[in-house]
């Protein structure tokens, strides 16, 4: 199978480029600059998805089977700011793919994530109703209608809190950010009044892989299964690498001051994925063995 991934630099869009060269599939990397990782096998494509004819041009030449879409504009707070430049990378550039998907009947996967949802209750279902509380979380909903419209053979992701490390991070996540805080001594203050179901990177690329290689339909919730608060999260960080806790100060999101709304209360049900994709997540302290492996 000739696989194609969007945003192959992003934490993601690395793991899948790991992942799929270890198995017997073709992998087709794509992204905006050049590759930050080497890529053992099979071919790389500059391609800025926000150009309709870049992307028509790469599948044509390319000619994937599916498409897993990882790229996407995720700084929820910029994006509250940056609205049209959001709008183009998270709605605009999924209906050139999704078009180009249309005229190639190539199968389109596309990474969306739980800030569809206002927060209100969870751990949620692929039945969910979405009612965003941020331009991220509308703006990824709008992406969602766009592939749901679709003709092209479509199947939607939904992911949450995603944490690991690679080679080239452009950006921190929840558990790098613990670490490496506590290390240097730093107090830091970790809300726990919003719950969530954090997501392994090597997880949602294996969720992706799996649904690309079933060519699977519909919506599928993939991310970890234990719910947790990011104080909690915070805490198992620390003590799983032997950091000082008693600097992890606990707080509420009232008192942060940020530009979007955050869902208070998301988290997955994953059966489905279980189910019908085989997919099966670490445990969070699994997840952090995997992530301390990676950072020796």
């Amino acid at each position: 199978m000739r696989i194609l991934v969007t945003g192959a630099n992003g934490l993601l869009g690395q793991k899948l480029v790991e992942l799929i060269s270890t198995k017997n599939d073709y992998l087709i990397a794509t992204a905006k600059s050049k590759l930050v990782i080497d890529l053992p096998r099979g071919e790389y494509h500059s391609l800025d998805i926000t150009n309709r004819n870049e992307v028509e041009r790469v599948l044509q030449n390319s000619k994937p089977d599916v498409i897993i879409n990882t790229a996407a504009m995720t700084q929820v707070d910029q994006c509250e700011s940056e609205q049209e430049k959001c709008w183009l990378n998270n709605v605009t550039a999924v209906e050139n793919l999704v078009s180009a998907c249309e005229q190639t009947k190539t199968h389109f996967i596309q990474v969306s994530t739980d800030f569809i949802f206002d927060g209100t209750y969870g751990p949620l279902d692929e039945t969910a109703k979405p009612n965003p509380i941020s331009f991220y979380g509308k703006s990824k909903l709008a992406a969602e209608e766009t592939v749901q419209k679709s003709s092209a053979d479509w199947a939607i992701l939904r992911t949450v809190l995603v944490y690991g490390s690679t080679k080239d991070m452009s950006r921190s996540n929840i558990v790098l950010w613990v670490k490496k805080s506590l290390e240097e001594g730093k107090t830091i203050r970790v809300v726990n009044d919003q719950w969530r179901t954090p997501t392994l990177a090597e997880d949602l690329a294996m969720g992706c892989y799996l649904a690309a290689t079933k060519k699977a339909k519909g919506i599928y919730n993939i991310s970890g299964d234990e719910m947790m608060t990011p104080y909690d999260i915070a805490i198992k960080t620390a003590d799983f690498f032997g950091t000082d806790k008693s600097l992890i100060k606990q707080t509420d999101s009232i008192q942060f001051k940020q530009p979007a709304a955050r869902p208070p209360k998301t988290g997955f049900i994953i059966d489905k994925a279980k189910k019908e994709l085989g997919y099966q997540p670490h445990s969070f302290v699994e997840g952090l063995e995997v992530l301390k492996s990676q950072l020796r």
